[in-house]
Parts: C-alpha cells; structure tokens; sequence
C-alpha cells in the first residue's frame, strides 16, 4: 500500500470530523488539515474526496456568496448518515492506531 492510498483513507475521516465541527469549504479545510500537521494535503486532492462524499450521501453542500462580492463559494455540511460514518470512523481508527502503536513500541525494545 503506498503511502498516497493510506492518507487517503485517513484524509476522508479527518474530512468528515472538521466539517463535523461546522459548515466549511475547500480552501478552509486545507488550511485546518494543515494546522494538524496534514501538510503534504492541497486543495486539489481533497475535491475528490469531497465529490466522492457527497456522491455517498455523507455531505451536502451549498453556495453562498461572498461578502465581498467575489464568486460563490461551496460550504460542506455533515448529514446523518455522515455522522454515522465518523462514528465508525473513530472506532476503527482506535483499533488500528492502538495496534499499530504496539507493534512499533515492540520493536523499540
């Protein structure tokens, strides 16, 4: 597995638990995943996951404009079922971040 699929999977629940927090869009998402270290994550890679997600019924999306006049932009909202999905999210990754932890702090010793 490359390290692009792995981030990817993470990318989409970490996606999910920052929209969870409120409405947001693209570039604000980027600026966020970056402030949790997620620098390596630009705009262009999370729209398809973003497009994937909607597809899936885990988002909605609506267009406001700016106040400054400029183009409209695409705020992304949490449904039901996207908050089920972070749910699930959150318990896999505790299974999966706990074991890995102990077969590294394993080979440290």
């Amino acid at each position: 597995m490359s390290s692009s699929q792995l981030l990817k999977g993470i990318l989409e629940g970490c996606l999910l638990s920052i929209i969870a927090e409120r409405e947001t869009y693209g570039y604000e998402m980027v600026e966020k995943l970056a402030s949790y270290g997620f620098t390596m994550v630009s705009e262009g890679s999370i729209y398809p996951l973003l497009l994937r997600m909607k597809k899936e019924g885990l988002v909605t999306t609506t267009s406001k404009a700016l106040p400054s006049g400029g183009p409209k932009r695409k705020y992304y909202q949490l449904t039901a079922e996207g908050q089920a999905e972070l749910e699930e999210f959150k318990i896999r990754w505790a299974a999966i971040s706990s074991s890995v932890e102990n077969i590294l702090r394993r080979n440290q010793s």
